[in-house]
């Protein structure tokens, strides 16, 4: 598509199809060829013009949304303009500085996921996701085991060096504070640096070893852990997986229908999270306008996504959400550096 219009349409025509664009995304109205024939540069008449969109509606990349309106730029058209005719400004030092700033690297992953959704919505004023660090990249740095009354236990378990996180798990027995204690230093010896997953496996492998040549203090440490590390990160939750800032910046590009559909997919989250774990293994920006995502309640939308790492591996995507007119210029560079800032982060924690 990019090639066949750079083909087809010579200098002037691309000249005026780019300043429609940036006139479209600027005042969000349909732009009417006299407006394009007063602009410094074009240098035709108002008549030039018309036949110039005429050829660039025929092309699929402008439509007219009224019989007598001027046109807008359709998400083919969109499209092309990105690819071929958008110029790109680096973020200004100042915001860089700025946004290092609410990155502090004294917050746990989750609470840097979070500042860095508030920070990305406020600075495009739209609404921002990102996806925690895959499950695969959260370590279990160690794991306490207290007595609580009855058959429970309070497990604190500590995360990527920063994150706490207690539950109360219910057992078979009730356990004597020492046992719990030496089951404890049992989890930190073994699997204490692996992810929660590796964790996980590890104990099924164990608890599917025979049991009856296990000592008494294995026993205990699997019928706790077993427990402790079932639900160990909201897998099941797909929503646990997901931050979402800004949503009510919608209402300043959309109809409340359109708002009312994309706020309930928020709610879900399952399909959101599958468009982005797509991203996930990408590397820069992409770019999904209108239909392109594939998942029918963007179709009104343009997402901008890029993904952050952690140690040099990919770990999640964050983006922003808004109309499919938005200032492409300034949401690129911001998405990108914002991904690179949380990245670097993320690796001082």
């Amino acid at each position: 598509m990019r090639k066949q219009a750079e083909d087809r349409l010579d200098e002037r025509a691309q000249r005026v199809f780019k300043l429609l664009v940036e006139q479209y995304i600027a005042e969000g109205t349909p732009v009417p060829s006299r407006l394009l024939a007063a602009q410094p540069g074009v240098e035709v008449s108002p008549a030039t013009v018309r036949n110039i969109l005429a050829e660039l509606e025929a092309q699929g990349l402008v439509r007219s949304p009224h019989t007598s309106a001027g046109k807008i730029p359709t998400n083919q058209g969109l499209r092309f303009f990105v690819d071929s005719l958008l110029t790109v400004e680096p973020l200004d030092e100042a915001r860089i500085v700025t946004l290092r700033g609410e990155l502090d690297p004294d917050l746990s992953p989750k609470e840097l996921v979070a500042s860095a959704s508030k920070a990305l919505s406020h600075l495009t004023h739209m609404t921002c996701v990102i996806t925690l660090p895959r499950r695969d990249q959260v370590a279990l740095r160690h794991v306490e085991f207290l007595p609580l009354s009855g058959h429970r236990v309070l497990v604190i378990l500590v995360l990527n060096d920063r994150e706490v996180q207690n539950r109360v798990i219910h057992t078979e027995r009730a356990y004597e504070e020492s046992e719990l204690n030496q089951a404890a230093n049992l989890i930190n010896r073994e699997f204490g640096g692996l992810s929660l997953i590796r964790v996980r496996e590890a104990l099924l492998d164990s608890m599917q070893a025979d049991k009856d040549r296990m000592d008494g203090l294995m026993q205990t440490a699997l019928d706790v852990a077993s427990r402790a590390f079932e639900e160990d990160d909201g897998a099941d939750d797909p929503g646990s997986e997901l931050v979402v800032a800004g949503e009510t910046n919608l209402f300043e590009f959309g109809d409340i229908e359109q708002v009312r559909r994309l706020f309930d997919a928020f709610s879900r989250k399952s399909g959101i999270l599958h468009l982005l774990d797509r991203c996930l293994d990408s590397q820069g920006i992409q770019l999904f306008i209108g239909e392109e995502s594939g998942y029918q309640v963007l179709d009104d939308w343009s997402l901008v996504t890029a993904s952050y790492q952690v140690e040099g591996r990919l770990a999640g995507v964050l983006g922003v959400v808004g109309p499919t007119r938005m200032a492409y210029q300034e949401v690129i560079p911001v998405v990108d550096v914002t991904a690179r800032v949380l990245s670097a982060a993320m690796d001082r924690v």
